[in-house]
């Protein structure tokens, strides 16, 4: 028995495993994609679709609409482009705000893999919502993960770019940050505050009152005054976008669906490059393709010391049986009556420890199952800890999110934002493995999400007209507390 490593050898474009022999159908995902990319040098892009779900949801006709034009905006103002350079000089000559109808919000590259994913597409939106074209900060690695999801202009900022430099250094004191600048100006009307060319936006889980400011209508009418924004966030605040007026219209014609944004936004921002897209293929075609239902389980553990915790793997079988996910085992007899078609089951396992996945295997080795059902456990690697400044790590960890977006049946645990991009992409509502306390199972062990939207971890508490702290959680009806962080806030669809 063994655990299949990954092969980290870069991917040929002409390597047939890239090209799926299913002709998808709908490789454009309803409009969702743009027709104008090449095919080779992204071939995640159209082929996706053979081995990820369909689209839960079609997407409305406003939201493929936006798409569109945001992407007309991005090739009229992104690198490069003559309005960015007109830009780029304005702000090097005396820091002013140009005359230009380019604006533009720059993304930082902070935090773990599954922050980054989410707090990306958190940042397109925003994009959408207030015409700011968005430029990403590549950091370490994201160009070795994510292909170009706009044709013709990149939208990662290019190293020249003038400031990159005091992306570091950016903090709640940086005299540019915007809650600094409005707990200096001391007022009671922010009509008369003038912002600088550039804002720094410090929207991380540790945020004051005054950074959470930028939740607020009137404060979001001072923003437009700025032609550059630069963003540095761990959070998936897109609920909170939800709760503001200003932006309520156009979200709703957006979404009709409110539990759709992730799903459709991820479909449509994150594409693995080839190498990336050769780990998830090689791996799907060898382990997953002939099973008759897939099995995700994701299992994140927050427990210090040395794994696996037996807690944990009582809480996944607890899980899994009272679910129905699993069968059951029959450890009386060591062999069942023959079965006419069994049903083959095959379970991937992602988690820093090799050790679940073993005990789980074992499991189904050394007992036949009551149904007469076939079980195969696969963990694609074992990295015993996370090492989010290596590369090939996050490669791998891209694939695994991928993969278990593949799956039929979604286990995932509390607080982790790994599961969440998971079953976004997927179109999932996994069962969550409720963290446990003083290493006890908790009973129960899991609970069904109530949408595949993520949770935001840190919300704010204030309602901006009243001046007041309130429950953002109990506002509206399509945004709720979440399953497993009560005090943070996702969204659901209002008629479920």
């Amino acid at each position: 028995m063994w655990i299949p490593q990954w092969n980290s050898d870069l991917v040929d474009s002409k390597d047939r495993d890239l090209h799926t022999a299913i002709q998808p159908e709908d490789k454009l995902l309803s409009g969702l994609l743009s027709a104008k990319h090449g095919v080779g040098s992204c071939l995640s892009r159209y082929n996706s679709v053979s081995y990820q779900h369909k689209l839960a949801f079609e997407p409305s006709s406003y939201l493929i609409a936006q798409l569109r034009r945001y992407e007309d905006l991005h090739k009229r103002c992104g690198v490069y482009t003559e309005s960015y350079n007109k830009t780029l000089e304005w702000l090097r000559s005396n820091g002013s705000s140009s005359s230009s109808d380019c604006r533009y919000l720059i993304w930082i590259s902070f935090s773990g893999l599954g922050n980054r994913i989410l707090t990306l597409a958190s940042a397109f939106l925003y994009s959408l919502l207030t015409n700011r074209v968005l430029l990403v900060d590549p950091g370490t690695d994201m160009t070795d993960l994510f292909c170009e999801p706009f044709p013709e202009v990149s939208w990662f900022l290019p190293q020249d770019f003038p400031f990159k430099e005091k992306f570091s250094n950016f903090n709640q004191n940086s005299s540019d940050c915007y809650g600094k600048i409005m707990k200096n100006s001391m007022r009671t009307d922010s009509s008369g505050v003038i912002l600088p060319s550039v804002v720094y936006l410090h929207l991380v889980h540790d945020y004051d009152d005054d950074d959470k400011l930028f939740f607020c209508d009137q404060d979001q009418a001072l923003l437009q005054q700025s032609p550059w924004l630069v963003m540095k966030t761990d959070n998936y605040f897109v609920p909170s976008l939800f709760l503001m007026s200003s932006f309520e219209k156009e979200l709703n014609d957006l979404f009709p669906n409110k539990d759709t944004v992730f799903h459709f936004l991820g479909r449509y921002l994150f594409h693995p490059t080839n190498s990336v897209w050769g780990l998830i293929t090689r791996y799907y075609q060898a382990y997953l393709a002939r099973a008759s239902e897939r099995i995700g389980i994701q299992i994140r553990v927050f427990d210090t010391g040395t794994g696996p915790f037996q807690h944990i793997l009582d809480q996944v079988l607890t899980c899994t049986l009272k679910e129905n996910l699993l069968p059951r085992t029959d450890r009386q007899t060591n062999m069942t009556g023959p079965v006419s078609n069994p049903k083959s089951k095959a379970v991937l396992i992602t988690s820093l420890s090799a050790g679940y996945m073993e005990k789980l295997r074992d499991i189904y080795w050394e007992n036949p199952t009551v149904t007469g059902e076939r079980i195969s456990f696969y963990q694609p690697s074992h990295e015993e800890h996370q090492q989010t400044e290596k590369s090939i790590h996050n490669q791998k960890a891209l694939a695994e999110m991928y993969l278990l977006s593949t799956t039929d049946v979604l286990v995932t645990s509390s607080w982790s934002t790994f599961g969440y991009v998971a079953q976004g992409l997927g179109g999932l509502k996994p069962w969550i493995l409720y963290k446990p306390e003083n290493r006890t199972a908790p009973d129960p062990p899991c609970g069904q999400a109530m949408s595949m939207e993520p949770c935001f971890h840190a919300p704010p508490f204030y309602d901006c007209k009243a001046k007041k702290g309130v429950d953002t959680g109990k506002l509206v009806p399509h945004v709720k507390h979440c399953e497993d962080m009560p005090w943070g806030i996702k969204l659901v669809d209002r008629y479920d």
